[in-house]
């Protein structure tokens, strides 16, 4: 297996970029603190009355509203379960996201 680290990639890509993550479960959280400590401006969109936020903060990464945080954003990932990935786009990414962001 090869494992890849910072040395390994272009990081000029994304530094400078706003990179929102959506949501903080298994795969959110692991890759929110990987930008972050490789040196990328993260923000992680959750819903305020989420148990996720407190987490996240704790973390020490920045926390917003999905919709707030997709607006500001130059990559969007969304990290959240399959199933709610639909109401999520639709309510939060698509009314929200910038023209010319990456999704």
């Amino acid at each position: 297996m090869k494992v890849y680290y910072d040395k390994d990639a272009d990081l000029s890509l994304i530094k400078g970029k706003n990179v929102t993550i959506v949501g903080y479960g298994s795969q959110g959280h692991a890759h929110a603190q990987n930008l972050r400590d490789s040196g990328v401006n993260v923000t992680v969109g959750l819903r305020k009355s989420g148990a996720s936020w407190a987490k996240a903060e704790g973390a020490g990464l920045k926390v917003a509203e999905v919709k707030d945080a997709v607006a500001a954003a130059d990559v969007v990932m969304i990290l959240r379960p399959d199933e709610s990935i639909p109401e999520v786009y639709k309510n939060d990414v698509e009314p929200n996201i910038k023209k010319g962001a990456t999704l």
